[in-house]
């Protein structure tokens, strides 16, 4: 099971959504039968990717705000 295969959610899959939704239309039976098993291998592949990149991101902004956060807890004890 994918998540929703639209490109604006997905921009760094987006070319592998196009191949993969233009061979469901081309194979609407073959679909069921491995027609195009390598591009849903593909794009799983590339939504891993793209959820690794965005963990990462979001990993790396929490830090941000947790230290801004610790920083202005300490400047407002200080205050005290």
């Amino acid at each position: 099971m994918h998540p929703p295969l639209t490109l604006h959610r997905h921009p760094m899959c987006a070319e592998i959504i196009e191949e993969f939704q233009k061979c469901h239309a081309e194979h609407p039976y073959g679909k069921f039968f491995g027609s195009c098993t390598e591009l849903k291998i593909k794009l799983d592949r590339c939504f891993r990717q793209e959820k690794a990149v965005k963990r990462k991101i979001n990993f790396e902004e929490s830090k941000k705000l947790k230290e801004t956060l610790q920083a202005y807890r300490k400047e407002t004890a200080e205050q005290s």
